[in-house]
């Protein structure tokens, strides 16, 4: 059986945990394949409400199995925070976790580097959520890096005082640090990361590679729950505005360690409009009162930081590139219900450049081109009480079927709220 993902189509933030945990009780295994915990996959059911920010987002979901994927990078103290809060939750989380043996570690030194790199860069800022993602890739890539499986060794501790040790070299030499408070806080993270190691030890931590890819020849079925989106991506994202890893749907190759043959459908998921959170280009970003709206009806404020997101509109230019490199199959439209109360609705087709030249994604600086929008009439009715994709206001379903026929992917669910129940399976669209 083959493996089946979902990714993000944007600037992350599109609603992705959503649509993992409505598609999860079709398979056997959910995999988390990249990112860590800058990610916030938020999922809402019988009148709660769960952010997910390592654990995989079919953990709510009786009888499957969650994997933790060797591309994911993990901080003991988060993780371990995240289990125990599923765990008062009522969640079984030692029998329907795994986390794989080659997933990195990200220590409290790694944080420390993140935040403080960011805080020299000024007005430069990339917009990191400071969780220590990229310092501990570097690491991962410069073969300095701890992994899960190093928790269980006799040197250990040893392994991880020498990367320590390299790291304040970095902060004192680097980053000009000589703050005493500034090292005492480290030593205290410290004492709570080795509490939180010994935590993790009582969980399965595995070959997950191996595990994934017996379950394949066994034919289970797998889904792949990627984080972040496709413009956070090292190689195709709005570099240097990016994120540490690869979000696009390769990325489950290298995060899983399975075959390019065994994947099958590529959900794509994006919203109805666009957001973005930190800093970087966003060609039809909305400075007024309508992008307010948005963000307001929207409650557009990362899960993971609490920063209010940019908000505008929809860019097709951007997405249709996304689904193109992707190879999207199907296309899961969210929050589109945020759009019910608006008499007109914009959306990208194309940008210019200073002397009205048109251009295309990605070949152009998009924080210099000018967006030509195509107008819509709103609906305005409230969505969010309608199940059945016929029941959908006419205008609606006109915005919906341009956005499908301009990226040429086929829409399979519009999110019209945040629970489960608030999602409609479009048939013959």
């Amino acid at each position: 059986m083959a493996i089946d993902l979902i990714i993000g189509l944007q600037w992350g933030d599109e609603g992705k945990g959503k649509i993992v945990d409505i598609l999860a009780p079709q398979y056997k295994i959910v995999a988390r394949f990249n990112g860590g915990p800058n990610a916030g996959h938020t999922i809402e059911f019988d009148n709660k409400k769960f952010i997910l920010h390592v654990v995989p987002s079919g953990i709510h979901r009786n009888l499957l199995k969650n994997y933790i994927g060797n591309g994911v990078v993990i901080n003991p103290i988060l993780l371990s925070l995240e289990i125990k809060n599923l765990e008062q939750a009522g969640i079984n989380v030692k029998d329907s976790l795994l986390i794989s043996d080659r997933a990195h570690i990200i220590l409290p030194t790694h944080c420390a580097i993140d935040k403080v790199s960011e805080d020299i860069k000024g007005s430069k800022k990339i917009g990191s959520t400071g969780k220590g993602i990229g310092p501990t890739y570097k690491d991962k890539v410069s073969r300095d890096g701890l992994r899960m499986i190093d928790i269980f060794s006799d040197s250990f501790k040893e392994k991880y005082q020498n990367l320590k040790d390299n790291h304040l070299k970095i902060l004192k030499d680097l980053y000009r640090i000589n703050n005493n408070d500034f090292f005492i806080k480290i030593d205290s993270e410290e004492q709570e990361f080795f509490k939180a190691i010994e935590f993790l030890k009582n969980y399965k931590i595995s070959d997950t590679v191996k595990l994934i890819n017996d379950e394949l020849l066994l034919d289970s079925t797998i889904l792949a729950e990627g984080a972040q989106g496709v413009f956070l991506d090292i190689d195709h994202g709005s570099y240097p505005f990016v994120t540490s890893s690869s979000v696009v749907a390769g990325g489950v190759c290298i995060g899983l360690g399975v075959s390019p043959k065994s994947i099958n459908k590529i959900y794509g998921a994006s919203k109805a409009y666009t957001t973005r959170v930190g800093s970087g280009p966003f060609p039809t970003e909305l400075f007024d009162e309508i992008g307010e709206k948005i963000r307001k009806i929207g409650n557009e404020f990362g899960s993971t930081t609490g920063r209010p997101r940019r908000c505008g509109w929809l860019d097709l230019v951007a997405l249709k590139y996304a689904c193109i490199i992707n190879g999207v199959t199907d296309l899961v439209i969210l929050k589109s219900d945020v759009l019910d109360t608006f008499n007109k609705i914009e959306v990208c087709i194309g940008y210019l450049d200073k002397n009205n030249k048109e251009l295309y994604w990605p070949s152009v600086n998009i924080s210099e081109v000018k967006p030509i929008y195509k107008s819509f009439d709103g609906w305005k009715t409230d969505t969010t009480k309608i199940r059945k994709f016929k029941d959908l206001p006419k205008k609606m379903v006109e915005y919906l079927n341009f956005i499908s026929n301009f990226v040429n992917v086929p829409i399979s669910f519009v999110s019209i709220g945040p629970d489960r129940e608030q999602t409609i399976m479009v048939k013959n669209m």
